[in-house]
């Protein structure tokens, strides 16, 4: 099979099933999910992807710390049934586990005992296939839980039954339109984004109503004629496929009602077929959170040429600037770039600073006022012309989360170096659904600094000075994994192609326990309470990108071809 079958057969024949619940346990005292909750979520909870609307990926919970860590061990684990990537973080509410998987299933499990409640699959279409098929974690609110189906269905469960309550079509997905972040809950509303960059789609993000599922509204995120920012597609209708897909879940400021979030690539890969800046290709954008409504946006590069999506949204981090606090916004950037940004009142986004945290050969410069980038053009990829740019298209870093936490002052950043692509484009006819780049599969030319001393890393830097911290560097693996920080010091992540978890020191990057699950983890780990106890969860099971990646570095510096696949579900508490 080759790779172009691959990534595009994953197709699913699973019967529709929502169980009835096997277990009683948590769900007799499930909590419903409120607004107020969202805003200010319990430590002893995880309730959506990030752990909180600002991004950071940190709990408070203090029981596992840098004293004790070493005493972690496994105390229940469950088989998803699935492979391929799993990429979704457990989120618990008040004992209660919600996993999601690719192929768009939803497990309900006791947190405490890993016991089974329910289980959700969903039937995809016949013919049905998508580029990645994992997802990336459900939504709660109210008494429901809410998916973002492979389909373009976004899907309202009963939380205590997982039948489901009601569907709404996001998009049709024959056009190539497919769904894998979560979903975002803000003020009774549902935000969903849609992938599909690489078949010429044209972005949105949209919401709609929780109780219903009826439409509130959209957002494109390619301005048609007449909109404010058409003037930068300059070739007649490459708006209509421009790409800017939504793919990663938003971050939200509840105090301005603003919604950031983060825009794919532009479509067809190649910036020449698409004269113009291409507003609002890899960008982030302010949204409106009542109406979608753009209140502002920054790029972060002008005529996406190099695949580098900036689908992730910054976090909101507040950090010290000429002596006083500023209300901020930190973007780890797939483009090797870190940027600080000031909030504005009304959500706007005010640049204020960026540097490179991996090495990085298209940028000349960036302007010290806008932030916009000199390009190197002999490092600018087009249609008939050959050019090398590093880091590759996967980037400094890819989609996985970085972290921040309050008590170091620091952010975590899982990123990646010493690896490069080589493209040429070529001009290709639209076949909705279909591969649509400008560039063949075989003909990506990724290529690594076969003399590195490593690829994958994680890096700590202080967000008020900018100054590296530390790092950990991974001689013989790729850094695929998001970061979990919490309040006992520690950092929790996997990522590695050993499938080891890790605890590290937050201030120091010591190395203080590890553990070697089945497959490899590119899951966000998340922590939680009950009953007194803390627990550390993470979904193992490799696959998408990583795999692919992983195949490639096998063939350039002999790495092992395959890591294990399989979803697990693995659970940590500290052993008395």
């Amino acid at each position: 099979m080759t790779r172009k079958q691959w990534l595009l057969s994953s197709v699913v024949t699973f019967a529709t099933l929502a169980s009835t619940p096997l277990v009683a346990g948590p769900m007799e005292d499930y909590s419903p999910v409120t607004a107020a909750r969202l805003e200010n979520p319990e430590p002893g909870n995880w309730l959506m992807t990030r752990g909180t609307y600002k991004g950071w990926s940190y709990s408070s919970l203090d029981q596992i710390n840098t004293s004790n860590v070493k005493s972690l061990t496994p105390v229940w684990t469950f088989s998803t049934g699935v492979d391929s990537g799993h990429e979704a973080p457990p989120i618990v509410n008040n004992g209660v586990m919600f996993v999601s998987t690719p192929y768009s299933q939803v497990i309900a499990l006791d947190a405490a005992t890993g016991d089974l409640l329910w289980r959700f699959k969903p039937k995809l279409p016949e013919g049905f296939s998508a580029l990645h098929n994992t997802n990336r974690g459900v939504a709660l609110y109210g008494d429901k839980v809410y998916h973002a189906g492979l389909d373009a269905m976004l899907v309202a469960l009963d939380a205590k039954t997982g039948k489901v309550v009601w569907e709404a079509k996001v998009e049709d997905w024959k056009t190539g339109y497919y769904m894998t972040m979560a979903p975002l809950v803000v003020k009774g509303k549902i935000l969903v984004g849609v992938a599909g960059g690489e078949f010429g789609v044209r972005g949105f993000v949209q919401a709609f109503d929780a109780e219903s599922g009826k439409p509130v509204w959209k957002t494109y995120t390619v301005p048609a004629p007449g909109e404010p920012g058409s003037d930068t597609w300059q070739k007649p209708d490459t708006w209509k496929t421009g790409g800017a897909s939504t793919w990663m879940t938003g971050t939200y400021d509840a105090e301005s009602n603003t919604v950031y979030w983060g825009t794919g690539n532009a479509s067809p890969w190649f910036g020449d077929q698409r004269p113009g800046d291409n507003l609002y290709t890899s960008s982030t954008l302010a949204l409106d959170g009542d109406t979608g409504k753009i209140k502002s946006y920054f790029q972060y590069h002008q005529n996406e040429s190099w695949d580098w999506d900036e689908m992730n949204p910054p976090m909101l981090v507040d950090f010290q600037k000429d002596g006083a606090t500023t209300k901020g916004l930190l973007k780890t950037a797939r483009n090797g770039y870190l940027y600080w940004f000031k909030r504005n009142p009304d959500g706007g986004i005010s640049y204020i600073n960026a540097q490179a945290y991996v090495p990085q050969n298209v940028f000349k410069s960036i302007d010290p006022k806008t932030g916009r980038p000199e390009v190197d053009m002999a490092h600018k990829p087009a249609t008939g012309k050959a050019a090398q740019f590093c880091p590759g298209l996967w980037g400094g870093k890819d989609w996985p989360y970085e972290a921040y936490n309050p008590k170091t002052g620091m952010v975590y950043i899982p990123s990646n170096e010493n690896h490069c692509n080589n493209l040429e484009g070529k001009v290709e006819e639209r076949v909705p659904g279909q591969w649509w780049t400008g560039v063949a599969i075989p003909d990506l030319h990724f290529s690594v600094d076969t003399k590195a001393s490593f690829y994958g890393e994680i890096q700590a830097y202080d967000v008020d000075s900018g100054k590296r911290v530390w790092r950990n560097l991974y001689p013989a693996s790729m850094m695929w994994g998001s970061i979990l920080t919490t309040g006992g010091g520690l950092l929790f992540t996997g990522g590695t192609n050993d499938r080891e978890f890790r605890a590290y020191h937050a201030k120091t990057g010591e190395q203080l326990w590890h553990f070697r699950t089945n497959s490899g983890i590119m899951a966000p780990p998340s922590t939680y309470e009950v009953n007194g106890v803390q627990y550390v969860a993470v979904q193992s099971g490799y696959g998408v990108d990583a795999a692919f990646q992983q195949g490639l570095m096998s063939e350039l510096v002999g790495w092992q071809k395959d890591v294990p696949q399989g979803g697990v579900v693995w659970v940590f508490a500290v052993s008395k």
